[in-house]
């Protein structure tokens, strides 16, 4: 009979651990089944509420007239109401216009509350700043480079840089010539060189339509007038007549100078074109007189000016610049980078996208060691930085740091290799670019799209 108590109670024992095993991991199963129906459910809600935005695009209501939250029940067509999904919906603006859709969806399954789940995603149209880099032409990445975003180019890449993302190529092959480091020149592939992660090299894909991107320049002067700034031809229409000198000041204003006068006894190569000849250069300010300074609006952050600028500062908001002539057939302003251009703040709520109608260029006087924030686009001509006599007071120069993203037409180049001859290259010879992950998903209002879809830019559970 102790024999038979004492086996009883280990038996007892043993069957009371089972069951409670058994009971907990039912309720754990119950608890993961009903969370993956809460998250199945939110994400439900995100998807309803981008087919009713392809419907209504401007309607942050849900159609009800009124503001949200919005509960709407989640039915099984077999088993009735499962759960319920919460709705709210916040329409970012500025000038006047939606730029994205932030949409909290919260899915409640009937069965067990605990199992709610929220999600919040950003309904936006995807542009330029998801790049490190897009350019419409053929391009050489130097070995001192540094590629942190993907890199994209309609023509051929030779990438010899070093990369963590990746690099595509619109062509199968392309003729490599002497100005990209091959003589004679040779048929390559549409990505090639010597750079790392060689497997994140891609060829052929789609072309990045860059008059899909171009920025409509009437509307933005519309725009900027009626809501933002701006400034008209300053007394001539010419394309390398004066302009304006933009200064970005730390306590949020914008400090605009006049440009009377530029110097041109300066000979420069063209950093699209390393086969031309000296061209007189533009690009430094003789006169200047102060117009004003400026307080931005708190809705706006857009600035148009009908001519050339020169830009240097901090930035305190989200900015969109733009240097364009809607108004005078032929004429083409230029943007010059003449003194770093940084944010005050790298938490996302500053940031500046920077369009020129011809090129965007770096000031022969630019820093030693320079640093640009920002996204900078050459919509139909270049970014980079032309080539000075060298050695000399011009040339060369160290490092280059970009955070943001390079949008170029021509081909762009901020080094020349041998452009001081025996001594070396002329430029920078060290650059380093990144793009900028919090502007991807929340760039500068009008910042151009690389697709008219509206897609979700930004995904993530609270």
């Amino acid at each position: 009979m102790l024999t038979a108590i004492v086996y009883g109670a280990i038996f007892l024992s043993v069957l009371g651990a089972l069951s409670s095993y058994v009971l907990s991991e039912n309720k754990l199963q119950s608890a993961s089944t009903s969370k993956s129906r809460g998250l199945a459910m939110a994400e439900a809600g995100l998807e309803y509420y981008r087919w009713h935005l392809a419907h209504f695009t401007s309607d942050l209501q849900n159609g009800t007239g009124s503001a949200g939250p919005y509960s709407i029940p989640f039915n099984d067509p077999e088993g009735g109401q499962t759960g319920t999904i919460t709705l709210s919906i916040l329409g970012n603006q500025s000038c006047g216009e939606i730029t994205s859709v932030d949409i909290t969806s919260t899915g409640t399954p009937v069965e067990d509350a605990r199992g709610k789940r929220t999600v919040m995603a950003r309904y936006a149209k995807p542009t330029v700043a998801r790049f490190s880099y897009i350019l419409n032409d053929s391009v050489w990445a130097g070995d001192d480079r540094t590629i942190l975003g993907p890199y994209h180019s309609n023509g051929g890449i030779r990438m010899d840089g070093t990369v963590n993302s990746p690099v595509t190529s619109s062509l199968s092959t392309w003729l490599c010539t002497s100005s990209f480091g091959c003589s004679p020149s040779r048929t390559k592939a549409g990505v090639w060189g010597d750079g790392n992660n060689q497997n994140l090299w891609s060829y052929p894909k789609p072309q990045v339509d860059f008059d899909a991107i171009s920025a409509n320049f009437s509307s933005l002067k519309t725009k900027a007038t009626t809501y933002g700034k701006f400034f008209a031809t300053n007394g001539s229409a010419t394309s390398n007549g004066p302009g304006y000198h933009l200064i970005f000041n730390t306590d949020g204003t914008l400090t605009v100078k006049k440009v009377s006068a530029v110097y041109t006894n300066l000979d420069s190569v063209p950093v699209y074109d390393s086969s031309a000849g000296s061209e007189s250069d533009y690009t430094r300010i003789k006169n200047e007189s102060l117009l004003g300074t400026y307080t931005l609006p708190s809705d706006c952050g857009l600035i148009y000016v009908e001519d050339n600028i020169w830009v240097e500062g901090t930035i305190t908001k989200k900015i969109t610049l733009v240097a364009a002539d809607a108004a005078h057939s032929g004429v083409v302003p230029d943007v010059v980078l003449l003194d770093d251009i940084v944010y005050q703040s790298y938490d996302g709520t500053d940031g500046l996208t920077l369009i020129a109608e011809g090129n965007v260029l770096i000031s022969p006087l630019s820093p030693f060691d320079m640093t640009l924030n920002g996204i900078f686009i050459a919509q139909t001509g270049a970014f980079g930085r032309n080539l000075y006599d060298c050695p000399g007071s011009y040339e060369p120069k160290g490092t280059l740091t970009i955070l943001g993203t390079t949008v170029s037409n021509k081909r762009t180049g901020t080094k020349w290799v041998n452009g001081c001859g025996w001594s070396g290259d002329a430029g920078y010879q060290t650059r380093t670019d990144a793009y900028d992950r919090r502007l991807a998903t929340d760039p500068p209002p009008f910042t151009p799209f690389t697709s008219t879809d509206y897609t979700f830019v930004d995904w993530r559970e609270k």
